[in-house]
């Protein structure tokens, strides 16, 4: 059997999304099916919140944790969204699944979330901290104060609202996976704040890992390079979005299903059982330091 698939490589059409950012309006759609991977029952009956599951990497995710035997909370931002589609991937694999909306920067919903999931499955095994807020711009002169601000309430704040909220109900063997970027080991040019929260957030990861790992609790990182999701069409000009990705060494971005794997991966105990603290780089070739 063919272990590969032909993917998508630029250029693509030229086309910039306005936010809140719809993938179901992204050309050519982001692949998250993941037909090659074959579930093993490595979660099975295992319970799972993602946040920012609508769309991209987290409704990627959704999906194999609920091939592996999870059922799945989806905690998304916006009314008019993809998160039907991401519940009907998980129920078509077998799962239930439960969305719920509100806003990660917001302690409350936090709570809010961690409770209605608790009320619908009874119990919570894995948190997947993915939601994420993204803006190029030129020069530190036009990040205003409101961007840096949201900024850092969704993509840290967030986390640490979530992982709080989460953490009473977390046993000895259950996993927090952390959604980095090669931006937060690299830097980026035109993504100031962005690049600092995810740096924030390998540094989060590590530190956590070691504050729980007498609980028995394993933190961990993923931190890909570019992927293709709704993310950067909403934030880039058109001619720019029909290069992404061009410049690793695979000449083209991930798939969304290329990446949810590793999540697997750090939540399965038994695939990593002797694995926290660790970022996990998923960049097409480009060879990283950090």
């Amino acid at each position: 059997m063919d272990q590969t698939q032909q993917e998508p490589k630029p250029p693509f059409p030229e086309q910039h999304l306005e936010k809140p950012e719809l993938e179901s309006q992204l050309e050519p759609k982001p692949k998250y099916a993941a037909p090659l991977y074959k579930g093993a029952g490595k979660l099975k009956d295992q319970v799972a919140l993602v946040t920012g599951g609508d769309s991209g990497i987290g409704r990627a995710v959704a999906v194999l944790f609920a091939r592996e035997g999870a059922d799945v909370a989806i905690l998304y931002l916006e009314a008019d969204s993809d998160a039907e589609e991401t519940r009907r991937a998980v129920e078509q694999e077998g799962r239930r699944a439960l969305l719920i909306r509100g806003d990660v920067s917001r302690p409350e919903v936090a709570r809010e979330a961690v409770n209605r999931t608790l009320g619908e499955f009874g119990k919570l095994n894995i948190l997947v901290n993915n939601a994420a807020f993204q803006k190029h711009q030129p020069s530190l002169e036009e990040i205003s104060e409101e961007q840096w601000d949201l900024t850092f309430r969704t993509n840290i704040y967030g986390y640490f609202y979530m992982t709080k909220a989460a953490l009473p109900h977390l046993k000895p063997g259950d996993a927090i996976i952390n959604t980095g970027s090669i931006t937060g080991l690299e830097g980026n040019q035109s993504l100031l704040d962005y690049s600092a929260t995810k740096g924030a957030i390998h540094a989060f990861t590590k530190s956590l890992a070691q504050n729980l790992v007498e609980r028995g609790i394993r933190v961990n990182c993923v931190a890909p390079g570019p992927v293709w999701t709704p993310l950067n069409p909403a934030d880039q000009p058109a001619e720019k979005v029909a290069k992404f990705g061009a410049s690793v060494p695979y000449g083209r971005p991930a798939q969304p299903e290329e990446i949810s794997p590793a999540y697997v991966y750090f939540a399965s105990a038994a695939d990593s059982s002797y694995v926290t603290g660790e970022v996990l780089t998923l960049t097409g070739g480009k060879p990283t330091a950090g």
